[in-house]
């Protein structure tokens, strides 16, 4: 054999061991594949080989072929029985998994949903109103000037809209400051006698604090009937607050002013959070505004199509969110409002979690 034969036998010989070597220190299926590409593929170094034969003298290119395609029958056999070991090997490592797997632990327990804290209270007020023979109506959010404002005795120059900073919108509607307009148009709709709630969102330009939004709920009540009197507005309001928190609730009635009502009433609680010694969220005053109340003013019946000499009437508007806060414990309403879970923990801790599945529980 001549010299430059024994050349390439040795390397065709050191090619082969080289792969071998590799091939058996693979330790994945991706590994091998690699090994095999490199030595064997289509770029791999034993063809790189196969295309210099060319160069060789005709006697020898058989010979050095010949050697060259053993080799590589060689290296796949022995790249095939790799391939078959490491895919033994990750069968055997999937079933230790399977087979370490415990079916007695107990499942991870899945997050339960839960309503929010207003909505929560909101439906307890719905449940105690239809004992009472009210109906639950809506109104819309983005209203207009005169079911907001003149429909409720405060026309255009009344002192009582500086009260209500608002949301002007362009089409010249607003956002609506309380829910107090769905008194009007549930007169319009059904006259008298009449018993409604409406509860909703609401909206005002506010300067934000412990205890003020600029978005915040609302749920309005409206009572029109024969000889109706403030003694019926105070029973029914009492009745409310035990309802929702199912105690007798310290309450105080003060007067009030607002528009759409004569008489009207500032009607407080004490406040839950500090039990009446003062904090940031009752203004260190010991009380919590819930429920401004009064008798339905005159003019508010007449917008509403009702004969005043023949119904009167109550209205309050209740604070669903600073209720919430009562009942939950929750010190500032800026929680009710965010991603804070903290107002939605206080409620379940209280009431227990409640499923959600489209329908009320």
């Amino acid at each position: 054999m001549s010299s430059g034969m024994e050349e390439m036998a040795s390397q065709i010989d050191d090619l082969q061991k080289k792969a071998e070597s590799d091939a058996q220190s693979a330790g994945s299926l991706e590994a091998l594949q690699a090994v095999q590409a490199a030595f064997i593929g289509r770029g791999g170094a034993l063809n790189e080989i196969l295309r210099g034969i060319g160069k060789m003298p005709a006697e020898q290119r058989g010979q050095v072929g010949q050697m060259a395609n053993q080799a590589k029958k060689t290296l796949e056999e022995r790249f095939a029985l790799r391939r078959k070991e490491l895919e033994a090997a990750a069968g055997q490592a999937e079933q230790s998994k399977v087979a370490q797997y415990d079916p007695t632990i107990p499942a991870r327990r899945e997050a339960v949903g839960s309503l929010h804290p207003v909505t929560i209270v909101q439906r307890q007020i719905e449940e105690v109103f239809s004992r009472l023979g009210f109906i639950v109506v809506t109104g819309p959010e983005m209203e207009s000037e005169y079911y907001n404002f003149e429909a409720l005795n405060i026309p255009p120059m009344h002192p009582a809209r500086d009260m209500q900073d608002t949301f002007w919108l362009g089409n010249g509607k607003l956002l609506r400051t309380h829910t107090s307009p769905v008194q009007v148009r549930a007169m319009e709709k059904y006259g008298a006698p009449l018993r409604v709630i409406a509860p909703g969102r609401c909206f005002r330009y506010e300067t934000i604090d412990a205890s003020h939004e600029n978005t915040f709920f609302q749920l309005e009540g409206l009572l029109i009937d024969r000889n109706i009197s403030i003694a019926n507005l105070i029973a029914v309001m009492k009745l409310l607050l035990t309802e929702v928190f199912q105690r007798e609730v310290e309450v105080r009635l003060r007067p009030g002013f607002f528009p759409f009502v004569e008489p009207g009433f500032e009607l407080d609680m004490r406040c839950e959070i500090c039990g009446g010694a003062g904090c940031p969220t009752c203004k260190h005053s010991g009380w919590v505004e819930v429920l401004p109340c009064g008798m339905v003013h005159p003019n508010v019946l007449k917008y509403g199509g009702i004969d005043t000499d023949v119904y009167t009437g109550f209205a309050f508007g209740l604070g669903l969110t600073r209720l919430a806060m009562m009942k939950y414990g929750v010190r500032d309403i800026r929680v009710l409002n965010s991603g804070d879970l903290r107002g939605i923990i206080a409620a379940e801790k209280l009431t227990g979690p409640t499923i959600v599945n489209g329908s009320r529980p």
